[in-house]
């Protein structure tokens, strides 16, 4: 624990020293398109195949990259455990997994045959997401009332802090395991996503024509170690985070239905999930608890009706002093205005400082209504607000 905070302490005070105060810049509208390198690749996961062989042909081309993760994910998580958990799952997950709802524990159990990776490490690696997931997501609507969904993926937070290189060890080490994952049946597209390779949960959504989903961490002290020791021990009522809106994009077919099953329906950890529809003002925030929603925020709620966006705070309370990025996306959201709201403007916010930051993995941009996914690795030059 005393050297994960110290992570933390030296990247605050390596960026407060060479940047200082506000930790923000003008908002830009120049970082669209990204350098065509930074694309992220698509890979088919047949929905219609053996769920022990649907990743194979993913994990198999991210072998290595993926061992090299998860040996960052067992020395911070060993660091951070003191060696309990670590101990307890390489003992028992193997074991634990075929408790896994369907076809998730399969799935896993595939990937793990496929790269041959300890069973309790992919395990382990599927829980992280659980528990260290920072994000800004944004839904803006344009004067036609098509919305446009993105979002960042910021990971890495108090998981190791490189002083030569100022970046996050984890950060670095995920970046090579994005892909995009057209699910099909039949040959056809049902739903896509956004993937850590060997991740089978979904953070990043869209089931075209229907609706899109992102999932944002929410901080509470009833929080997803709580959720995920009672998995362990037995209780097993909740879905895990990643595995409900993997869900919703396989039994949902409305933005409604969405919603009732986000809300209401009890979950592994905190979160926030941010629905999109296919309809002009369908977006929300909704806010979790581990039983049931504590809130909805729509769109047409926000005192600016053509865009909502959420980052790891609830929206009626003041964000965290070091870690406000809903001041500076609220400013350029309404710089853009609803005009030039699109992919490149929605894009070109999130790439504005401190929405873009140390942590930050990818960007992704969703439009429904063309079931468009497009995905971009991202990196924060220094100088750059460590989270």
């Amino acid at each position: 624990m005393k050297y994960l905070w110290l992570s933390l302490v030296i990247a605050v005070i390596q960026v407060t020293y060479s940047q200082g105060p506000p930790f923000t810049e003008d908002c830009r509208n120049d970082m669209y398109p990204p350098k065509p390198e930074t694309k992220v690749p698509t890979y088919v996961v047949n929905l219609d195949a053996d769920p022990k062989d649907r990743w194979k042909e993913v994990v198999t081309d991210k072998t290595e990259e993926f061992k090299y993760m998860l040996t960052v994910v067992k020395n911070l998580t060993g660091s951070f455990f003191q060696g309990s958990l670590i101990d307890f799952i390489d003992k028992n997950f193997p074991s634990i997994v075929s408790g896994l709802p369907a076809p998730y524990g399969d799935e896993i159990i595939g990937i793990a045959a496929a790269t041959g990776i300890p069973l309790g490490e992919v395990v382990l690696y599927n829980v992280f997401y659980e528990l260290f997931t920072l994000c800004t997501s944004i839904i803006g609507e344009d004067p036609n009332g098509k919305l446009y969904h993105a979002r960042n993926l910021d990971f890495g937070l108090f998981l190791g802090w490189d002083i030569g290189n100022d970046t996050w060890w984890m950060s670095e080490a995920l970046r090579p395991l994005v892909v995009n994952i057209d699910y099909q049946r039949g040959g056809k597209t049902v739903y896509q996503a956004v993937h850590f390779t060997g991740y089978v949960g979904i953070l990043t959504g869209i089931k075209p024509h229907v609706f899109t989903v992102t999932m944002n961490e929410r901080f509470n002290i009833d929080g997803g170690y709580i959720g995920f020791i009672e998995w362990v021990l037995g209780k097993r009522d909740a879905k895990w985070v990643g595995f409900i809106t993997r869900d919703a994009m396989e039994s949902c077919n409305s933005y409604s239905e969405a919603m009732d099953l986000l809300a209401n329906h009890k979950v592994l950890a905190p979160a926030y999930f941010i629905l999109g529809g296919n309809q002009s003002g369908e977006g929300a925030v909704i806010t979790r608890d581990r039983n049931k929603a504590v809130d909805v925020w729509h769109m047409n709620d926000t005192g600016h009706p053509w865009f909502i966006l959420e980052t790891n705070y609830d929206h009626w309370k003041a964000p965290l002093f070091l870690d406000d990025r809903r001041t500076p996306a609220t400013k350029c959201m309404n710089k853009l205005t609803q005009q030039n709201v699109g992919i490149a403007g929605i894009f070109n916010v999130l790439n504005t400082k401190p929405m873009l930051n140390k942590l930050t993995t990818y960007t992704a941009v969703m439009q429904v209504n063309s079931g468009h996914l497009e995905t971009y690795l991202r990196y924060c030059p220094t100088p750059c607000w460590p989270f």
